[in-house]
């Protein structure tokens, strides 16, 4: 237990921090073990949960709410400068932009904050957080050139204004922060001596100041790409308060294919360990600022599913042990949550979903056993506050007499945590083996009544010696141990292993022992003062009772994920936070799928969660004197008590909900590409007349055709080019580059030239096309040209300037022209560029096509005088159709429906081995959710959040479809579905609001 007069659990006052001579502050602290808050100790576990991939404001306390009930303590989160500040010195926080229901659902949900803001996040955002505009500033970005520092000034100011009022200091959540990230690595680097040789110290220095002196004064932590110690406390200019760095075992933005097979494995003792952090940064904890929580998949990939299935439960038991077996308290999980790339926020290299395979689903579910897995470790490190001041050894094999074998032991004041894994980590092979601790009656080999304990493949275990047990010594056990809390005087213990699984543990006898076992199965021996017991792991929960001083539980591994430890509320400003002061003020409750929160009140206990199925409630532990009644989402359960148990059955039945057939309601179509009429009238469109451009390519051009350079940053680029033809011409040659996967399409005047219909591989695409006859020598000509755009490239190697790599034409050359510049380009993206007209859905919501440009994917679009046509007739002949519809849901109330929006896939018109070459941009209620490509993949499931979807009344649906084929394309259905039926204590979100239609001026 947290003992303020114990040396080893003060903060060193050292490790206060101090800014141009001034104490910052003394709320947040830290040592070599952990951080402290309000002078308490405090494991910082953490998930990370970004609120602009949530863009339903209302959903955010349920994630949060969601993390908190892992037992985690924090949640790191990102903001895009890019979302924010759109158009240069214009920066707009405002509705689902503002972050002060975020800050306020994170302390009702008991979350503390790591704040990283970047300006740079990488994060598989579009330029990596960076706004597009930054392509025109002259210099380097991520330098300390003034042109980039000065750009930074302005969101710098705002954002450190915003966050600094959500300080601990200020009574917020945010108790960490993160300036820049993953500012480690150089391009062409040759050893690991040279992988940071570009970086500039004093660029570090200068993000720094920028955030103090906005009003930052938490401590910095930083976040290296490699663990090399790039800005460890006393390295000079930009070191920061607390060292981390990040890991990813399985590798990130690679793919899931295969998932199953681990040989890609980069083994984490191989770049880091215990000795690697005393060499680094001795005084600070071990923190990893960033651990895999799943992985991202690229366009062309297998899909979410797959990237779960690799960073799975398995993954979990073995490499988050891994790092419990370096004492490391401060650890985040990227992702815990992913959400989703709406409005054209992702980068190329990765579609709309960013799910990414996370504990929690997209669809904010939390059915995936990782999520379980992650709470039985989270809750036995939270339970273990010897653990946070143990000594990491090196792992040894001499700890079992098993040769395949390793163990890590954490030696503490008393008690020891050895963790037994494969030495080769995705070992399937199930091996028997005993195990030597030393503990207080001596050393012992473990089981001590005979047989053998058992690891099977793709596990680890955590065994204990010497573990107090609020106030009783388990002198040992090899079942792991999920938790224990106080009953009055009596302990609650819950331990679980895999089913089959032999287990051993040992308590000193006392005399007034009044023994009852409930189950059958446990031999049960007495030597002297040491009572042991043997077990093997079944299905059915065992308990063994110790009077009024001690309970244990023995359950099978799958059936205590059915376990919640829920903390009772504390007086601000602890309130729901993870404190060591909360003694004696949790409940254990077993109760199936969700457990959100729990209050008592009048000895009743009100339980507020989630349910899936009928489950069985049952109160293992509460706070002495409580309790005799039972409340379940504000409704009276009926009860009976057994063993001294409350308990009682909470009702599931799934209501019916009536999806509307998609496919079967009228839609409305426009043709979203006049621009090939002969009539067409492209006078207010931009003129390409820039020759100069500060991108990270040089011109080609006699001006410039970068869509950036144009103030057009997002969705799809559309160019017309006007020449007067000379009869000479017989091809016209384009270079496009719109990132990977992206494609484009060419016409001469309405003649369709070609497409080049996208790579995942390919992020820029050289293409030759044949004019279909001799044109007529001075008649004026028009090219259009329409480009995808993928995202700006991200900038993770610091000086190669990949953020500036261009969007849209690169190059081109008419046959029988000597000068490019006989054709005249013009540009149009997303209306207004950065001047956009839609505040409510950020900046890079909307691309170029026509019905963006004038805001016919926003509710109230006057479509009822359209041509009435389906999306599954498609298109004959290539070109943009826009298509709309409505459509009604009526959800009970209750009731948490994900639900998504699903395409088919879709076959060539006339070849039906083949797929169709088409794209669709998904808008709903005026919200870009999608962007499905039909011959690329793999996503063609969209989740679509409530509060985005409105669960009781009417949508507006509308699909630009674009077909890239000559022969044309058509969808081959496209339907809703209800991806779970939850009942839920959750109160529903409201609607977010966003503008509505209204006419655009001037727009073309």
């Amino acid at each position: 237990m947290y003992d303020a007069r114990d040396p080893c659990m003060r903060p060193d006052s050292s490790h206060i921090q101090y800014y141009r001579g001034e104490k910052l502050q003394d709320l947040v602290t830290w040592d070599k073990y952990s951080i402290y808050v309000r002078g308490e100790r405090i494991l910082f576990l953490s998930g990370e949960f970004h609120p602009f991939r949530l863009p339903s404001p209302g959903l955010w306390l349920d994630v949060f709410q969601k993390i908190r009930a892992l037992g985690y303590s924090g949640v790191s989160f990102y903001l895009m400068w890019g979302l924010l500040e759109g158009e240069p010195g214009h920066f707009q926080s405002n509705g689902v932009f503002d972050l002060q229901e975020f800050f306020d659902a994170a302390t009702q949900a008991g979350i503390y904050l790591l704040a990283r803001p970047g300006p740079y996040i990488n994060s598989e955002v579009s330029g990596g957080g960076y706004p597009g505009w930054l392509q025109r500033i002259e210099g380097n970005v991520r330098t300390n050139t003034p042109s980039f520092l000065n750009a930074t000034g302005n969101y710098v100011s705002k954002v450190g204004k915003i966050i600094s009022k959500a300080q601990i200091t200020n009574g917020g959540p945010v108790i960490l922060f993160q300036p820049e990230n993953e500012y480690t690595m150089c391009s062409s680097f040759t050893s690991i001596e040279d992988i940071s040789a570009c970086l500039e110290k004093d660029y570090m220095a200068s993000v720094e100041q920028q955030w103090r002196d906005s009003g930052i004064r938490v401590p910095f932590v930083n976040n290296d790409a490699f663990p090399i110690g790039n800005f460890a406390p006393g390295t000079g200019p930009g070191a920061i308060d607390i060292y981390g760095f990040d890991s990813y075992p399985l590798g990130w933005g690679t793919g899931c294919q295969d998932p199953h097979n681990w040989t890609r494995l980069l083994d984490p003792l191989s770049i880091y360990n215990s000795t690697t952090h005393q060499r680094i940064s001795p005084t600070t904890p071990f923190s990893i600022t960033e651990y895999q929580g799943g992985s991202a998949d690229p366009w062309g990939g297998e899909g979410v599913d797959t990237c779960s299935a690799m960073i799975n439960h398995e993954f979990a038991r073995i490499f988050y042990k891994v790092n419990f077996g370096f004492r490391a308290t401060v650890v985040n999980l990227y992702m815990m949550f992913g959400g989703t790339n709406w409005g054209n926020l992702g980068h190329p290299g990765g579609y709309t979903s960013y799910d990414v395979g996370a504990a929690i689903s997209e669809d904010r579910l939390v059915t995936r056993e990782k999520y379980s897995e992650i709470k039985l470790q989270a809750q036995f490190q939270q339970a273990s506050p010897a653990f946070m001041t143990s000594q990491p050894l090196e792992s040894s094999f001499e700890y079992t007499n098993a040769s395949r074998l390793v163990t890590t032991l954490l030696r503490g004041a008393s008690t020891n945590f050895y963790t037994v894994r494969h030495f080769d980590y995705g070992s399937l092979s199930s091996i028997p083996y005993l195990l030597h601790v030393e503990t207080s009656i001596g050393n012992l080999t473990l089981p001590r009544l005979g047989g053998s304990l058992m690891l099977n493949g793709r596990d680890s275990k955590v065994h204990v010696t010497d573990y107090d047990v609020g106030g009783v010594t388990l002198i040992y056990s090899t079942a792991e141990i999920y938790t224990w809390k106080k009953v009055g005087r009596k302990a609650i213990l819950i331990l679980y292993g895999g089913e089959g699984e032999t287990n051993e543990f040992a308590i000193s006898s006392q005399p007034d022992h009044l023994m009852k076992i409930e189950g059958n199965g446990i031999t049960h021996q007495k030597t002297g003062n040491v009572e042991t017991f043997q077990w093997k792991v079944e299905r059915s929960r065992r308990i063994i009772s110790f009077g009024d001083e001690l309970e244990v539980y023995l359950l099978w591994r799958n059936d205590a994920y059915n376990y919640w430890v829920l903390d009772l509320p504390l007086p601000q400003p602890l309130g729901l936070h993870v404190s060591p002061s909360r003694s004696g003020s949790s409940v254990i409750v077993r109760g199936g799928y969700l457990m959100r929160n729990a209050t008592i009140s009048d000895k009743t206990l009100f339980l507020t969660g989630d349910l899936n199925a009928t489950t069985e409630v049952e109160v293992i532990a509460t706070p002495a004197g409580c309790c005799s009644a039972l409340a379940f989402n504000g409704k009276n359960v009926n009860t009976i008590v057994k063993d001294g148990r409350l308990s009682g059955t909470l009702e599931y039945q799934a209501p019916k909900t009536n999806l509307p057939r998609l496919s079967s309601l009228e839609w409305k179509y426009l043709d979203s590409l006049p621009e090939l009429e002969d009539s067409y009238n492209d006078s207010r469109w931009v003129l390409c007349d820039h020759e100069t451009s500060n991108s990270s390519r040089n011109l080609t051009t006699p001006t410039s055709l970068y869509a950036s350079d144009y103030g057009y940053h997002s969705g799809s680029i559309l160019y017309r080019g006007h020449f007067v033809a000379n009869g000479e011409e017989t091809s016209f040659y384009l270079s496009s580059q719109g990132g990977f996967a992206y494609a484009h399409s060419v016409w001469l005047n309405s003649t369709f030239l070609g497409s080049w219909a996208g790579s995942p591989a390919m992020a820029t695409y050289n293409q030759t096309l044949n004019l279909p006859k001799q044109l007529v020598a001075g008649t004026p000509y028009v090219l259009t040209i329409l480009v995808d755009h993928m995202g700006l490239d991200q900038q993770f190697l610091v000086n190669a300037q990949t953020m500036k790599s261009p969007r849209g034409l690169l190059d081109y050359n008419l046959s029988g022209h000597e000068s490019k510049s006989d054709i005249v380009w013009k540009i149009t993206g997303n209306f207004e560029g950065e001047q956009r007209r839609d505040l409510s859905r950020g900046p890079l919501n909307e691309g170029s096509m026509f019905a963006e440009r004038q805001g016919f994917h926003l509710p109230g679009a006057p479509v009822k005088n359209w041509a009435s046509r389906s999306p599954l007739e498609g298109l004959s002949a290539p070109g943009v159709g826009f298509y709309a519809t409505t459509f009604n849901l009526d959800y009970p109330s209750g009731y948490d429906i994900p639900t998504s929006i699903v395409f088919t896939n879709s076959s060539a018109v006339g070849d039906p081995a083949g797929p169709a070459v088409f794209r669709i941009q998904l808008f709903v209620n005026g919200w870009q959710f999608g962007k499905y490509v039909n011959n690329i993949g793999p996503q063609t499931e969209y989740p679509i959040p409530e509060g985005i979807l409105n669960h009781h009344g009417e949508n507006f649906l509308a699909l630009t479809f674009w077909s890239l084929q000559s022969k044309g394309a058509k969808l081959d259905g496209v339907k809703l579905k209800n991806n779970a039926i939850v009942k839920t204590g959750y109160a529903a979100p409201k609607m977010v609001l966003g503008a509505k239609y209204a006419p655009r001026e001037r727009s073309y």
